[in-house]
């Protein structure tokens, strides 16, 4: 039985990306080279923290997925098409229809969701989303102008994904670009108004916040 028939890993053996503000986010797809079937977890770094963001299935880089969500440790807080759903470790959570909203929210430091997706019907395909989040890795390392580049070609193949000219726009605060951040962070909005929420919040923007094209709540 060859290597590449059977693998096995801990989560801490998986690439993960990491954020200030955001959750730890083990990238087993990716890691293991799955191809049938969408699969990431996600680990709080502290209680309170949105372990799994507000999306549905539909929007900007999404893939149509169904989702099921598994609560691997720890204690989490789902809320989903309003309805909230308390979720210790060992509850499962599935979101069928991919038109609903869905988010989570870790009550303890430490609490894992693991999350397996898929198109039904359809062979898999990985989502815009994931495959335009490669960028991250240089956010981990600060190379902000490598991950500008990479953006950049993303943006070139797909000029339409508010995901893509977000995090575009987040590179180029970060590195004194802030014309080009406005008008990318502005046109990322005009797409998808859920970036507009993210915006208020995210340390990456701080340069520009105070500049009066910078989009309001």
């Amino acid at each position: 039985m060859s290597s590449e028939t059977v693998q096995s890993s801990s989560l801490e053996g998986v690439e993960t990306f990491s954020g200030v503000q955001n959750p730890d986010w083990h990238r087993i797809r990716s890691h293991f080279g799955i191809e049938a079937f969408g699969i990431n977890a996600w680990t709080a770094t502290e209680p309170g923290q949105t372990l799994i963001s507000e999306h549905d299935e539909l929007g900007s880089g999404a893939g149509g997925h169904e989702e099921l969500y598994i609560v691997v440790s720890g204690h989490a807080r789902f809320t989903v098409d309003g309805k909230e759903i308390d979720a210790p470790a060992g509850t499962l959570v599935f979101v069928r229809d991919p038109a609903l909203k869905r988010t989570a929210v870790a009550e303890e430091k430490g609490t894992t969701a693991l999350v397996v997706g898929g198109l039904r019907g359809e062979p898999f395909s990985v989502s815009s989303w994931e495959r335009n989040s490669e960028f991250l890795r240089f956010f981990a390392t600060k190379e902000y102008d490598r991950a500008i580049e990479l953006l950049q070609k993303r943006h070139r193949d797909e000029p339409e994904s508010a995901n893509v000219l977000y995090n575009l726009a987040c590179a180029e605060a970060l590195t004194g670009r802030h014309e080009d951040a406005l008008a990318h962070l502005n046109r990322s909005i005009s797409i998808d108004a859920s970036f507009r929420a993210f915006a208020q919040t995210d340390s990456d923007l701080n340069a520009i916040r105070a500049d009066p094209g910078f989009p309001g709540p």
